[in-house]
């Protein structure tokens, strides 16, 4: 197989967002630069080792998260990540990462995937910072702060448009559902990316309709981003969204324009 042919832009950081964040989100760019350089899609794709939340890493996994701990070392913070876990520097604050979220996408070219990073203090969410890996576009927001960017106001379901996980075998149903009563459905394969475009109004929501696969770096950043442009993320089965290191917690998320849309989305998968 081929090496992808198109380079990776630096990201468009806003001014003010803290410099770990800041840092992470550059490395992660240089990282997967250097990457789909040097390796071939197979390269990129190939399983080296099993994650700390029990799935497989791939080779870009390890790549970019790499970058990462060495990129914020320099800044105490501890970081909680999908693939190395808990990593302790004793510090009260704590960098929740989604290295590359979407990177099948990523391995094959497709350029559907992105970095998401959130600021933790005291077991709160302080700031988020998501970016678009093949475009440099970003996504910045501060807890408690609006955001330059709004959700579209959508409150119902019926007509909008929807961003869902693939179906699987448990949620097929709920997702079918979900699909006939939306007015288009799109997969993107990349949650963190997915929720940034529900903060800025490109979509009116998008869900997990009830396979329990989000882990909590899957929905970090939609946590800040979104309430701050006017909307709501909760999980479908009202279990709190906590930044708990264990890992082998997951969510059905739903990240909808309005809390009426979310609400009416989490009683629909619920309810099956």
């Amino acid at each position: 197989m081929s090496r992808i042919p198109w380079p990776v832009p630096e990201p468009e950081l806003p001014e003010g967002v803290h410099p770990a964040l800041a840092a992470a989100a550059r490395a992660v760019s240089a990282a997967y630069a250097a990457a789909r350089r040097d390796h071939t899609r197979a390269e990129l794709a190939e399983t080296v080792a099993d994650g700390a939340d029990g799935t497989p890493t791939m080779r870009v996994d390890r790549l970019v998260e790499d970058a990462i701990t060495e990129a914020v070392e320099q800044f105490g913070v501890n970081i909680l990540s999908e693939e190395l876990g808990f990593l302790d520097r004793g510090s009260a604050e704590t960098l929740v990462v989604d290295p590359m979220d979407g990177s099948a996408n990523a391995a094959a070219g497709v350029p559907l995937c992105a970095f998401g990073g959130v600021l933790v203090a005291d077991e709160e969410a302080r700031e988020a910072l998501t970016t678009w890996l093949d475009t440099g576009r970003a996504w910045h927001a501060v807890a408690g702060t609006l955001t330059t960017y709004r959700t579209s106001g959508r409150d119902a379901l019926t007509g909008a448009s929807i961003s869902l996980l693939r179906p699987k075998p448990r949620s097929a149903e709920t997702w079918s559902r979900i699909a006939d009563r939306a007015g288009r459905v799109k997969i993107l394969s990349t949650s963190v990316l997915e929720s940034a475009l529900v903060a800025e109004g490109a979509i009116d929501a998008f869900c997990d309709p009830g396979s329990d696969t989000h882990r909590i770096m899957d929905l970090a950043t939609a946590m800040v981003t979104v309430p701050a442009a006017g909307g709501r993320v909760l999980d479908a089965h009202g279990r709190p969204l906590t930044f708990d290191p264990d890992l082998t917690r997951r969510y059905s998320g739903v990240v909808a324009a309005t809390p009426a849309l979310a609400e009416e989305l989490a009683a629909l998968i619920s309810e099956s």
